[in-house]
């Protein structure tokens, strides 16, 4: 059996823990404390440390996804993915004030880990706010020089989230089909 590693990270609200719950094979492992915390508008119990799930892909591999809490170092991120890590699952909540600041924060947070690593965009609930559009967030990537997809996301529904996946896997090897 393989087992192999995608990350999920993003701004607080924008569906981590809701995506990797969507696609997991097993009950979510989550982490959350809403403990002495100030109110959070977007999630009631936002991740201190990982959420978990496995997608079993057939018989015999799994891939563990890990939802990592809002804004962590890229050593934490490098960390993970260096134990059998395929890649990142970039989700950025376009009903924020700003989302192409969380973008940019996120892209230098990562910084050398999204240069050497596969990673996707997701833009989650779009539907609250349609601006920015994708087009604007290929343009602002291409700003960074990069050339990641991006996918408008409901971290809610299977085939949104799958997508990400099977999207990032087939990054990797085109050769890819993927089960998620």
């Amino acid at each position: 059996m393989s087992d192999y590693r995608i990350i999920f990270c993003g701004t607080a609200g924008a569906g981590k823990a809701t995506a990797i719950e969507t696609v997991s094979s097993t009950p979510l492992a989550k982490t959350n404390d809403s403990a002495n915390r100030a109110p959070i508008r977007r999630t009631a119990a936002p991740t201190v440390a990982l959420d978990h799930g496995v997608l079993n892909l057939g018989e015999t591999d799994r891939v563990h996804l890990y939802g990592t809490p809002a804004l962590q170092s890229a050593d934490f991120v490098q960390d993970i993915l260096s134990e059998g890590g395929l890649g990142l699952v970039l989700l950025i909540d376009n009903s924020r004030d700003a989302p192409f600041v969380d973008l940019d924060t996120y892209l230098n947070i990562l910084g050398d880990v999204s240069s050497e690593t596969a990673f996707v965009i997701g833009v989650t609930k779009m539907d609250q706010s349609e601006s920015p559009g994708l087009r604007e967030y290929g343009d602002h990537l291409r700003g960074f020089k990069l050339h990641n997809p991006v996918f408008e996301v409901d971290a809610r529904k299977q085939r949104d989230v799958s997508i990400l996946i099977q999207t990032l896997l087939y990054t990797l090897d085109p050769k890819v089909r993927a089960n998620c």
